[in-house]
């Protein structure tokens, strides 16, 4: 078994809150040590703001959990600072199979096209992303950021006012009491805060199970995604592998509905199915073993008050199509900025209800095409299952059927169209995927990459036309990004924010979606952009 699991990352230490006369206050108090909580932590901290982690564990997730990171949150972790190391130590892979039966009915390839620093996808192991994350932290307090991680420290109370919430927690030396002027609640699907709150999730629960191995073995498999439907070791369910790091694969096998979790996890139970799939004589040991239950469902807002939710707190989607770790990622992306805007008193509270409404549509379409892949992979009736086989039939020869595979959409950003914060769009010409509300496709800048430049702020990106270097309104700076597509000899920067349009003047928000386009620049539009895009409109 990895030794990762038995290593305290951020062991239990007594703190001078525990001795105050009266409850010390925070400004901001996580809940929750996950990667959806570090992230928010280091998003915060970064900016300056002080920051207190609060965990119940000191050690990383037992298991691998969530493996599958897409291009999106490894950009998001490339501005906090800890993308790298994911990539370095990462499986890259970009291509997947589908087979059914025993042929393979088509291939695909989720980014065909040059110019992005980072990939479609990498498969890392959980407990890898928190320590990326925990070493990042430390880095961060030891260049003196106000960023604190307790663990041993387990909230069992929460008490949320107008002006803040008072937590009550519980250590090794007894209880102690501690306030906030913001809670982040990422303590996970089964959230104690949620509960203590008397909050609940809307949506489905899916009658099937999965089981999840995480087996190490010397295997030849390509570094690639690899779905069946029923196939010869599964009949009339679906299987899934995937390769990680140290030689450790990642296999789903969907079991039904009617089963006894206790008893499928046993390895006398587990060995079999797995011989079934790899072959009797293949060699592999069990790292880890565990079984989930498709569900659909999240919190009916995300906000409450000063009590703000993400990740799977907030929200719960089926494992196949990644869209768990990735979401609440950018759950933290949204709301990290906000915070910090409001707390430096340059916006509205009321600019957190964008957090609600921007992420709350993001979990709508990670929770629809997750209920749609649900449907396609477990038929729930006769006539579903001919429809599901035929279309795998048809996708091995015709083109046309392969988009209605689902083998699990697999994750992409939200576009926030619609939402309050954006300018509606004024660049003629201008290409769809770089539109308000969109996050920002990457290209490449001679050496370096769009998204490096972009940084965590408001920037005005201007290609081939005039801006003055920075624009400013209400204490909030946007700095320009001069750029030429000429320089671009790959066109992609062309391609992705031109369009047709001969220039173009865009306003980026910190967590680089789009906020704005014009094809020229007016000062008036766009303080009226920013004013707009930080809730002050």
């Amino acid at each position: 078994m990895n030794k990762v699991f038995e290593i305290p990352l951020y062991p239990y230490a007594r703190v001078a809150d525990q001795d105050a006369e009266t409850p010390v206050c925070h400004s901001v108090i996580v809940i929750g040590a996950g990667p959806v909580g570090l992230a928010a932590a280091i998003d915060l901290a970064q900016a300056g703001h002080q920051v207190v982690v609060l965990d119940d564990n000191d050690k990383v997730s037992w298991g691998s959990r969530a493996v599958c990171y897409a291009k999106r949150p490894l950009e998001i972790l490339d501005r906090l600072g800890c993308g790298q190391p994911m990539v370095d130590k990462g499986v890259v892979w970009n291509r997947g199979r589908v087979f059914y039966d025993e042929r393979q009915v088509y291939d695909f390839d989720l980014l065909p096209e040059e110019g992005h620093r980072r990939p479609a996808f990498i498969n890392l192991q959980q407990y890898y992303f928190e320590q990326n994350l925990v070493s990042r932290a430390r880095a961060l307090e030891a260049d003196g950021a106000p960023i604190e991680l307790r663990g041993g420290n387990r909230v069992v109370s929460v008490e949320a006012a107008d002006d803040g919430v008072t937590l009550k927690v519980e250590t090794p030396d007894g209880p102690y009491t501690v306030q906030a002027d913001w809670v982040i609640a990422c303590d996970g699907a089964a959230s104690p805060v949620r509960a203590m709150m008397g909050l609940d999730f809307v949506g489905r629960v899916f009658e099937d199970n999965f089981l999840i191995a995480d087996v190490v073995m010397e295997a030849g498999f390509p570094t690639e995604r690899w779905f069946w439907f029923d196939p010869p070791f599964n009949r009339g369910q679906s299987a899934l592998l995937h390769k990680q790091p140290d030689n450790v694969w990642r296999i789903d096998l969907q079991l039904g509905w009617d089963i006894d979790k206790d008893e499928e996890k046993k390895p006398e139970n587990v060995i079999p199915r797995l011989k079934a799939m790899l072959g009797e004589d293949a060699q592999f040991e069990l790292e880890w073993v565990s079984i989930y239950t498709f569900q659909c469902r999240r919190m009916e807002k995300f906000r409450h008050g000063r009590v703000l939710f993400a990740g799977d707190a907030a929200h719960q989607v089926s494992p196949f199509g990644a869209r768990g770790a990735n979401s609440g990622l950018q759950d933290t992306d949204n709301l990290c900025w906000k915070l910090g805007l409001v707390m430096d008193g340059k916006a509205p509270e009321s600019l957190l209800d964008s957090y609600d409404e921007e992420r709350i549509q993001g979990a709508d379409e990670n929770i629809l095409n997750s209920t749609r892949s649900t449907d396609f992979i477990t038929p729930k009736s006769d006539m579903s299952r001919i429809f599901r086989n035929a279309v795998l039939d048809l996708s091995e020869h015709y083109a046309f059927a392969r988009p209605l595979v689902n083998s699990g959409r697999l994750s992409v950003p939200c576009v926030y169209d619609g939402s309050p914060l954006n300018t509606p769009d004024a660049l003629e010409g201008g290409p769809d995927r770089s539109r308000p509300g969109a996050p920002c496709p990457d290209a490449p800048l001679g050496n370096g990459f769009l998204l490096d430049r972009l940084g965590g702020r408001f920037t005005l990106l201007t290609i081939d036309a005039d801006a003055p270097e920075t624009v400013e309104t209400g204490g909030i700076a946007a700095t320009r990004l001069a750029l030429s597509a000429a320089a671009d000899r790959s066109g992609a920067l062309s391609d992705r924010y031109l369009g047709s349009a001969p220039g173009a003047v865009y306003l980026i928000r910190p967590d680089q979606h789009v906020a704005a386009r014009w094809p020229s620049f007016d000062e008036a539009a766009v303080k009226a952009a920013i004013t707009s895009a930080t809730g002050r409109a």
